[in-house]
C-alpha cells in the first residue's frame, strides 16, 4: 500500500518548486511555461505571468508549384498551390481552385517556390524522446512537425510543448507524456516533490495506488498521454526485453487512472504475453511489439489498438558496438518487420515512430523507409507518418494532410516519394505552422 494512497492528486498546474527541480536536473534545458511566465514577470516583459498573453499567430505563406500529395485520398495534383494564412491551410489544390485564397493573402504572404518538388503534409513521429532544444529543432528540421513523446525524465517534453507554441520553427508540436510509469523510476522521482513518497515503496511502483499516483502527478503537471511498460528494455544489455514487469491487472490500473483524466496510454512491449496483456488492458498503442502474435493482432484490429514498431530504433540497435545489443537488434529487426507486415495485412492500424533519444535524432522518413521495406505499399508507408500517426495521437483534424482547416505544416522533397520513399529522410524544405524552418 502506498503511504499517500488516500491523499488527493496534486493541484493542477506546475509548482514553482517542481519547475526549478526539473530545470536544474535537466541541465537547464527544460523551462515550463509557468517558469517562463514567472521569469518574464520579474523582468517586466509584456504579457508576462502565467495565464496571460497568447502565442503569436502562425505564418502566412504560399507554396507555389510542385506536386501535391494528399495521403488521405492518395490524390496527386501537379502544379499545385497551398495557401497558408496565420498558420492554417486555407486552400490546397490546383492553381485555379486556389486562386481566390492566394489573391486574398498575396500582399502579405511569403512565397516558397516548389517547382520540380513534391509537397506533402508535415510528418508525425508517434514515439520520440526529446529532452533538449537541439534535439527538438533537429526533429522538426527533419520533417517531424508533430510528435508524441515517449516520456522524458524531468518533464522536458511538457516544457518543449509550450515552447513549440511560441516558436514553431524550433520545436515540433508535442503531445507530452511526462515521466515514465515504470516499476523502478530511479532519479525520475526527483522530477516532482509529489513523487517523493514513492521512494519508500520496497517493491517499487507496482500497487494500484502507486500506479495511480504516478498517473495523477503526470496529468496534474500537464501530460497529454501516459507511457508505461509491459517488459524490460531492449537497449540495455543488462536487461531482458522479454521479461514482463507489469501484468494485465497492473496495466489495467494505469489505463483506468489515465482514462479518468482523459488520457490514453502507450505501452512499451516486446513479449507476446506482455503485448497481449497490454492490449486487453486497453492501451491505445503497442510500442515496439516485436513478438506480436496473430491472436493479439486480431484483438488489436477489433479494439483499434495501434502498433508503433519503432523499426529505426531496432536498426540502430543492430549497429550498436555492444555485441549483446547488436545481436539483439539483428534478431529483432526482421522479426518486427514480419509482425508489421502481417499486422497491416490484418487491418491493425500502424503508426510511425523513431524512438529517437539522447542526442541522436533519426529522421521520421527513415521509419517510413523501413515500413516500406517491411512490405507496406509506398502510400501506406507514408500514411503511417501522416494520417495514421495523426489519428493515434489525437491530431487527425489538424495534422497529416494539407487541406483547408489543417495546420500549415509541410515537407518538400526533391522527387516522387511514391517511387522512392527514402526521399523523405532528407526534406529539401520544412514548413511549420506557416513558417519556414531553418537549419
Amino acid at each position: 500500500m502506498c503511504d499517500d494512497a488516500g491523499t488527493p492528486p496534486p493541484p493542477p498546474g506546475v509548482t514553482r518548486r517542481g519547475v526549478m527541480a526539473a530545470t536544474v536536473l535537466a541541465g537547464g534545458t527544460a523551462l515550463t511555461a509557468a517558469a517562463a511566465g514567472t521569469a518574464a514577470a520579474d523582468r517586466g516583459m509584456p504579457g508576462a505571468g502565467t495565464g496571460s498573453g497568447r502565442p503569436p499567430r502562425g505564418g502566412t505563406l504560399i507554396i507555389d508549384g510542385g506536386t501535391l500529395l494528399d495521403p488521405h485520398t492518395g490524390r496527386v495534383t501537379e502544379d499545385a498551390v497551398v495557401v497558408i494564412e496565420d498558420g492554417t491551410v486555407r486552400a490546397a489544390g490546383t492553381r485555379h481552385a486556389t486562386r481566390q485564397a492566394a489573391a486574398a493573402v498575396r500582399g502579405r504572404a511569403a512565397t516558397v517556390r516548389a517547382d520540380g518538388r513534391w509537397v506533402l503534409p508535415g510528418l508525425v513521429d508517434a514515439h520520440v524522446h526529446l529532452t533538449t532544444l537541439t534535439d527538438a529543432h533537429r526533429a522538426v528540421r527533419l520533417g517531424a512537425t508533430s510528435v508524441r513523446s515517449g516520456s522524458t525524465p524531468f518533464y522536458q517534453d511538457i516544457a518543449l510543448r509550450e515552447l513549440a507554441r511560441w516558436t514553431p520553427r524550433r520545436a515540433p508540436r508535442m503531445r507530452a507524456a511526462g515521466v515514465f510509469v515504470t516499476p523502478r523510476p530511479g532519479d525520475t522521482l526527483l522530477a516532482d516533490p509529489e513523487l517523493a513518497p514513492l521512494a519508500r515503496l520496497k517493491d517499487g511502483v507496482r500497487t494500484p495506488e502507486a500506479l495511480r499516483r504516478v498517473v495523477e502527478v503526470n496529468l496534474a503537471r500537464g501530460a497529454d498521454v501516459i507511457k508505461t511498460r509491459a517488459n524490460e528494455r531492449a537497449g540495455s544489455p543488462d536487461e531482458d526485453p522479454l521479461t514482463q514487469v507489469y501484468d494485465r491487472e497492473q496495466l489495467s490500473a494505469t489505463v483506468a487512472a489515465a482514462r479518468r483524466g482523459g488520457a490514453t496510454v502507450l505501452c512499451h512491449s516486446y513479449s507476446e504475453q506482455g503485448i497481449h496483456d497490454a492490449v486487453l488492458a486497453g492501451v491505445a498503442s503497442i510500442e515496439h511489439g516485436v513478438y506480436l502474435g496473430e491472436r493479439t493482432m486480431h484483438d488489436m484490429r477489433r479494439r483499434g489498438t495501434f502498433l508503433t514498431p519503432t523499426l529505426a530504433a531496432m536498426a540502430s540497435l543492430a549497429a550498436d558496438p555492444d555485441p549483446v545489443l547488436a545481436e539483439r537488434g539483428r534478431l529483432f529487426l526482421p522479426t518486427a518487420r514480419r509482425a508489421v507486415r502481417r499486422a497491416f495485412e490484418l487491418g491493425v492500424p500502424v503508426a510511425a515512430g523513431t524512438d529517437s533519444s539522447g542526442g541522436v535524432i533519426d529522421p521520421i522518413g527513415r521509419e517510413i523507409e523501413l515500413m516500406r521495406a517491411a512490405g507496406l505499399p509506398a502510400l501506406d508507408a507514408i500514411r503511417t507518418a501522416t494520417t495514421g500517426a495523426a489519428r493515434l495521437i489525437g491530431l487527425e483534424r489538424t495534422a497529416g494532410r494539407l487541406a483547408p482547416g489543417f495546420r500549415g505544416d509541410a515537407v518538400l522533397v526533391e522527387g516522387d516519394p511514391l517511387a522512392d520513399v527514402s526521399l523523405l529522410t532528407a526534406p529539401a524544405a520544412v514548413i511549420s505552422h506557416g513558417f519556414t524552418v531553418e537549419d
